[in-house]
């Protein structure tokens, strides 16, 4: 299948996104203290890890949130740690922009719980990858004012901002991104809680999509977003989401834009890169033009080198479409070093 645009919304500057401690990127230094490493380039460059993430929360279960670490150095550091998170966040928005994103998405959220204080680091934070690319932001947080604060900081020079998302349980997002003049990624969750199916995702999207429209929002403002579920939760979770793929692509036509958060479908799977993979080129055949992604493992190039026919291929397809019970062929060649 020839891909020749895919729109990715790059996913990787987001305050969730975390490294294992002791693994390939978050090493001890030889005097005791933490770093994460990583590439500019053919170099090697260290972010150190500030005491105030060592040895609680998520580090005592042997995480550390990377994009947490460098939004605090580059606030709150000094001198080489604070030049190296400004240089940490540049480097993933560069990557990311090289590989094709369209967008790049910024969370805060799981930074701290003080919302004045996500509100003033969305803002330095679109402000930073801003200076290392072109491409435009989109702004992603749960919370009216951390949205609004974050597209004041984004350049109006370039390509239009993102909202995401809306929803009808986010109305009030609405009204942030019209008077931004963005365009919004448009989730089909229901006003307290998600769509168990395709008719409950049409039938949510059937009461939002016109309240975008009676915004001023047009076809090619929306990116549809109709929820990707886990398929290690239920087996007809992959055909849930093509299916509602499908049903957006008649229902809406063609000048709205389908894309998703795709790599959920493969959460709690081994081979998780070939999962999203190949989910993400089923979605394509119907009807899907982008997702929220990252876009160093999902672009329109590596959409359109995929071979169908190949082993690994076929065995994905067998677990996203139920094909294969319960995974086991599927877990059994990842086991055996098949995939």
């Amino acid at each position: 299948m020839q891909v020749d645009t895919f729109i990715a919304v790059g996913e990787n500057i987001h305050c969730t996104r975390i490294y294992k401690v002791g693994g390939k990127f978050v090493k001890e230094q030889p005097d005791g203290s933490w770093a994460v490493c990583y590439r500019a380039g053919d170099e090697v460059r260290k972010l150190p890890v500030p005491s105030v993430f060592v040895g609680v929360g998520d580090w005592e279960n042997g995480k550390v949130k990377h994009c947490a670490v460098a939004i605090w150095q580059g606030n709150y550091g000094e001198g080489d740690a604070k030049a190296a998170g400004v240089d940490y966040i540049q480097q993933l928005a560069k990557r990311q922009e090289a590989a094709g994103a369209t967008y790049l998405d910024i969370n805060v959220d799981e930074f701290s719980t003080d919302v004045a204080e996500r509100a003033r680091l969305i803002q330095w934070t679109v402000k930073v990858t801003q200076e290392a690319v072109s491409i435009p932001m989109s702004i992603d947080s749960s919370n009216e004012e951390i949205l609004k604060a974050g597209l004041e900081a984004c350049d109006t020079g370039r390509n239009r901002p993102m909202v995401n998302s809306v929803s009808l349980e986010r109305q009030d997002a609405i009204a942030v991104a019209a008077e931004h003049n963005a365009v919004v990624i448009a989730s089909a969750a229901g006003e307290s809680g998600l769509p168990a199916n395709t008719d409950e995702r049409m039938a949510n999207l059937d009461r939002l999509v016109p309240m975008l429209k009676e915004a001023g929002f047009v076809d090619a403002d929306l990116h549809i977003d109709p929820l990707v579920f886990p398929i290690s939760v239920d087996g007809n979770n992959g055909n849930g989401f093509i299916d509602a793929v499908a049903s957006v692509r008649e229902r809406f036509g063609a000048d709205v834009h389908i894309v998703a958060g795709l790599s959920n479908v493969s959460f709690g799977m081994p081979g998780r890169k070939l999962i999203n993979q190949v989910f993400t080129y089923m979605a394509v055949e119907k009807g899907a033009d982008g997702g929220i992604v990252d876009p160093m493992q999902i672009n329109a190039k590596i959409l359109s080198g995929l071979d169908s026919e190949s082993e690994g291929f076929k065995l994905a397809h067998a677990l996203l479409t139920g094909e294969d019970e319960y995974g086991m062929n599927y877990i059994a060649a990842s086991r055996e070093g098949k995939l």
